[in-house]
């Protein structure tokens, strides 16, 4: 019955028991891994386990108590840095207050020291510049020739044609060599700003006008400005002095004892006037 006798190996190997005893046995190898931990689970599940672990969270909580109560003493050491923070801002505070009191407040519009002009700038804007004085012609000093000039201007300014002018000069060339004559014989023309002092009975100034004849006051014939005035003035009452000889038409004017003495100074006077005009 070798058949059956396969058959029986067959139907050994694929035993249902002999299953169970090898998968009982594999199930009995696993648990054994696991057994560690079901004994920790155990030893948990214990009551002195259990006070134990209690016992070790109180220490931990304690702990933590302990160091939270440590940092309270350490707060005030960042107190001066707080304390320096809110100083910060309380003087960025006062700042803008200020650059808002400073905005409001009027600024002054007088200009800064680097603004201002300097003494010597300032008289140089306010002084008018001088003129510059004329260069001498004909022989005459530089003080003749600003007499001339003067004689001339006020010539000019009271359209006076310049045959009068010539006229003029001339006739200051031979009463007074173009000097501002002041009178030993007047002291009060001694007062009186002058270059050349003379003895001609009452005559003074530059045409050597008698304030005893109506020419004017002292003060006035010893002005350069005044007597040339007067003389042109005179000039203009003469008729016809426009066709007359430069020494008549002078002496027309002067009554002089020398009335020739006049034409002696007409080219002289002519270049002169030429300079100036």
């Amino acid at each position: 019955m070798h058949s059956d006798d396969t058959f029986t190996q067959q139907t050994t190997q694929h035993d249902p028991a002999s299953q169970s005893t090898e998968e009982t046995s594999t199930e009995r190898w696993i648990p054994s891994s696991r057994t560690p931990n079901r004994g920790l689970r155990a030893l948990l599940a214990s009551t002195p386990a259990r006070v134990a672990l209690a016992t070790g969270l109180t220490c931990c909580l304690g702990a933590a108590a302990y160091a939270g109560t440590r940092q309270t003493p350490e707060q005030p050491e960042q107190t001066p840095v707080a304390e320096a923070a809110t100083e910060r801002i309380d003087a960025a505070e006062r700042s803008s207050r200020s650059f808002l009191r400073d905005d409001a407040t009027p600024t002054s519009t007088s200009p800064s020291p680097t603004e201002t002009a300097s003494p010597t700038e300032a008289e140089e804007e306010s002084t008018p510049s001088q003129p510059t004085p004329p260069q001498p012609v004909a022989g005459l000093t530089q003080t003749q020739m600003d007499n001339a000039k003067t004689i001339v201007d006020v010539g000019a300014e009271m359209n006076i044609p310049r045959r009068g002018l010539i006229v003029a000069i001339a006739t200051a060339m031979q009463e007074s060599t173009l000097l501002n004559y002041a009178n030993a014989g007047v002291p009060e023309s001694q007062n009186y700003p002058h270059e050349a002092v003379g003895w001609d009975h009452d005559s003074v100034g530059l045409f050597q006008q008698r304030s005893s004849t109506g020419w004017g006051s002292i003060a006035e014939l010893m002005t350069p400005t005044y007597a040339a005035k007067a003389f042109y003035q005179a000039l203009l009452q003469v008729p016809g002095w426009q066709e007359m000889s430069v020494a008549w038409a002078a002496q027309s004017v002067q009554v002089s004892a020398f009335p020739d003495a006049y034409a002696q100074h007409e080219t002289r006077a002519t270049t002169i006037v030429s300079a100036l005009v």
